[in-house]
């Protein structure tokens, strides 16, 4: 596969901060140089990027010379097909338990605001109360992981079981963009709306119906 190959899979970490910032803002008319920069990626990836998302129906170019611009033309369809390429399953788990019932409120004392995210039913639940469970699922933004996580678990008191456990610590698959665009809510850190609708579509159980509680916040 070459480079450009991988950069025309617009469903890939990096390429997907193109379709999480148009989607953030879907009435906006783009420039290329809108996703390069600070946190963003190269002008080639960019341009590529685009391209790729032409092709399938998702955008429009409209040319001006210099004042050509690009807008989404079908947020539906881009987010349909990203769920074709991705669930919740691709991302790695750490699983222990704790009998703490307040350990979420622990877990925000310990960890710094860019070091984690909530996820799946954990974080939904802040925003709807739909569903509820004793599950906790929380993307981990780690330099050195089994340092950092050994810390963690220490402070926390999280045990090791031979099988199962309710705090479920995740390495992500979209280790770049998942935490674009997080929201504070109730003094957590949780991962963007569409990040959530992603991750609880395909998962089991009820997550199909949280995602579906959640499109219209998209």
């Amino acid at each position: 596969m070459g480079k450009n190959d991988r950069m025309k899979n617009i469903f890939a970490d990096k390429a997907s901060l193109v379709l999480r910032k148009m989607l953030q803002n879907p009435e906006r008319k783009w420039v290329v140089r809108d996703f390069t920069g600070h946190e963003g990626i190269s002008l080639g990836m960019s341009q590529e990027v685009l391209k790729a998302m032409e092709k399938k129906g998702y955008i429009e170019r409209v040319k001006k010379g210099p004042n050509s611009y690009t807008i989404l033309a079908n947020k539906k369809k881009l987010i349909s097909n990203w769920l074709e390429e991705y669930s919740f399953d691709q991302n790695i788990m750490d699983t222990y338990y704790s009998a703490n019932k307040n350990i979420l409120n622990k877990f925000r004392k310990v960890l710094k605001e860019n070091q984690y995210a909530l996820t799946l039913h954990t974080g939904a639940n802040l925003i709807t109360s739909f569903v509820r469970t004793e599950e906790i699922f929380i993307y981990m933004n780690l330099k050195d992981w089994k340092k950092d996580i050994l810390d963690i678990r220490q402070k926390l008191d999280l045990k090791e079981l031979v099988r199962g456990g309710n705090i479920h610590l995740i390495h992500p698959f979209y280790k770049n963009s998942v935490f674009f665009n997080t929201q504070k809510i109730k003094g957590y850190t949780i991962v963007s709306n569409l990040q959530l609708y992603l991750d609880l579509y395909h998962f089991q159980p009820r997550g199909r119906e949280q995602a579906e509680y959640l499109i219209s916040l998209i």
